[in-house]
């Protein structure tokens, strides 16, 4: 079902409110353009079919108005020939052409009118598709603008947490340096103390040693 259901509720049409309505302006726009598109169509097929019409009259006419001047020739030549009979009906035949081009030409007339109209129409349906597609156009960048807006703002978003990651990597680092100065600093001070003691049971084995040789010595 369309959208309008004659041509002058798409010329009468306020875009903007029914697009304000629309649930989906995007596809209502869509919509709109097609239909618009399809009854341009519509009054170029009546225009084109009276185009046709207005050659076909302007033929006609043409023949008529040859018929006319044969039969004035007509009549002419029977009056030269003393056939007065033969001139008055030469005649009559030349009045009912006339008479058929006056008709004829009401009729031209009227076509000449009709497709005044349906050229003002094409124009008027030419400007509000115009303006349609200048909304649809409108719609267009306004979507583009927001994927690029979405697009920074997702990269932006994706920069923060890098760099957020580098950031506690570097923390992470420093930590790990601390704990390994920690331990640098734990495991040198369990050294020193092996060492001293060490030490001290070496000074016990000396001693033990020295009382060794003091006793050799005192029993010699």
């Amino acid at each position: 079902m369309g959208i309008f259901t004659r041509f002058t509720d798409i010329v009468n049409a306020n875009l903007n409110s029914m697009l304000d309505k629309a649930e989906n302006p995007e596809k209502m726009i869509r919509m709109i353009i097609q239909e618009m598109e399809e009854t341009l169509v519509d009054v170029r097929s009546t225009a084109a079919k009276s185009i046709a019409e207005k050659k076909t009259i302007l033929r006609e006419i043409r023949l008529l108005e040859a018929s006319i001047s044969q039969w004035q020739q007509k009549a002419e030549l029977a009056l030269s020939k003393n056939r007065e009979d033969l001139a008055r009906a030469a005649l009559v035949e030349k009045q009912n052409a006339q008479n058929k081009v006056l008709a004829v030409k009401e009729d031209l007339e009227q076509i000449d009118m009709h497709l005044n109209e349906v050229q003002e129409d094409s124009q008027r349906l030419q400007a509000k598709l115009s303006e349609a597609k200048r909304k649809q156009e409108a719609y267009t960048l306004r979507q583009q603008s927001a994927h690029v807006r979405l697009k920074v703002r997702t990269k932006a978003q994706i920069h923060n947490i890098d760099e957020a990651i580098v950031k506690f990597e570097r923390y992470q680092q420093k930590i790990d340096r601390l704990e390994a100065e920690v331990e640098a600093y734990d495991f040198t001070e369990n050294q020193d103390l092996e060492s001293q003691f060490r030490d001290l049971e070496q000074d016990d084995s000396i001693e033990q040693e020295l009382e060794q040789l003091k006793k050799k010595a005192a029993n010699s």
